[in-house]
């Protein structure tokens, strides 16, 4: 019996192997392509969303109340970030619950990031769900980080919305 070839941790997670040549790969296979606005316009559309552009350029709408932002961000507008503002603005006084309801659904959750900011009306909580999308993405994977940031920014409000006191 032979002794097994050692490896490192690293490469036993990714496997030792190597990319394909761009010749092998099945023509059928949908090879990522940039990111930008139009692209998450398009996608947006095709779930029936409705959305708009802003003055920034951004893609932008409303989802069960909430303002999002669909953001492009890096130098090179290879990062997507979906941003989140809960439509519920809260009291200077509600800063410590709402901290502590922060805090409590960032230990234990990976999405969305959640953080609370003091604006001109009160405190507003934020989710965000960022992804570095140098190489660009599949139409599927674009949907997927689009889903996501919109899903798990939703699930959040409405969560911190039945922990906190009634405003």
């Amino acid at each position: 019996m032979s002794p097994t070839p050692r490896t490192s941790w690293l490469a036993r997670l990714f496997g030792n192997h190597r990319p394909k040549p761009v010749d092998d790969v099945p023509i059928d296979v949908e090879l990522p392509t940039p990111l930008s606005t139009r692209r998450i316009g398009d996608y947006l559309s095709r779930r029936g969303y409705h959305f708009r552009i802003d003055d920034d350029g951004d893609v932008t709408g409303t989802w069960d109340g909430n303002r999002f932002w669909f953001l492009l961000l890096g130098e090179h507008q290879e990062i997507l970030q979906v941003r989140g503002r809960w439509s519920t603005t809260l009291p200077v006084t509600s800063r410590l619950a709402v901290l502590q309801a922060v805090n409590d659904w960032n230990r234990e959750r990976i999405w969305p990031k959640v953080y609370v900011r003091e604006e001109s009306q009160g405190l507003a909580l934020y989710a965000e769900v960022s992804v570095d999308l140098e190489r660009g993405a599949t139409d599927d994977q674009l949907g997927q980080v689009v889903s996501c940031g919109l899903g798990t920014a939703v699930q959040l409000f409405n969560t911190i919305g039945g922990q906190l006191p009634p405003v």
